[in-house]
């Protein structure tokens, strides 16, 4: 992860997250400082009788759909008003995120982002204390099987 000279931890605007209370690890996620809050992609989730929920966390869709089921409690429901200016209800979990060097408790809704490129949604109230680069990637975290670039020292090669 770099840093900057104030030692504010940098990364890019997509990075790859791990929630290790629910065995999600490496999932793709988009930072961004314009939503709230945090929403992870589910595709099923049923209520249980002991204020418990289960939901099915989907961790990549197309040809190798992968999934994961979790059971969870709830701790409130919030108004959300999406992207598009809709409102709606969303049940609001908490739960470690580990991105890079950083581990947090953070809240996460739980939302459909079908046919969207990441997975989940970082929102600006689990980045504290962080800057975000909006025209790099992968800065606290890297992409599979690719090692993380040194920084660019901004000379010209001739």
């Amino acid at each position: 992860m770099q840093k900057t000279e104030r030692t504010s931890l940098v990364m890019g605007w997509r990075e790859r997250v791990d929630l290790p209370e629910w065995g999600v690890t490496r999932i793709k996620a988009k930072i961004d400082t314009g939503a709230r809050t945090s929403a992870i992609h589910v595709s099923t989730l049923s209520e249980l009788e002991d204020g418990q929920v289960r939901f099915e966390v989907v961790l990549r869709e197309g040809f190798s759909r992968k999934t994961t089921w979790v059971t969870a409690k709830p701790v409130r429901r919030t108004m959300i008003k999406s992207s598009s200016g809709h409102r709606q209800e969303r049940l609001v979990f908490c739960t470690k995120m580990k991105i890079g060097e950083i581990e947090r408790e953070v809240e996460l809704t739980l939302v459909s982002r079908k046919g969207m490129l990441c997975r989940m949604l970082v929102g600006r109230t689990a980045l504290a204390g962080v800057l975000v680069d909006p025209r790099r990637i992968y800065l606290a975290t890297r992409a599979p099987g690719k090692a993380l670039k040194p920084k660019k020292t901004g000379k010209k090669r001739k």
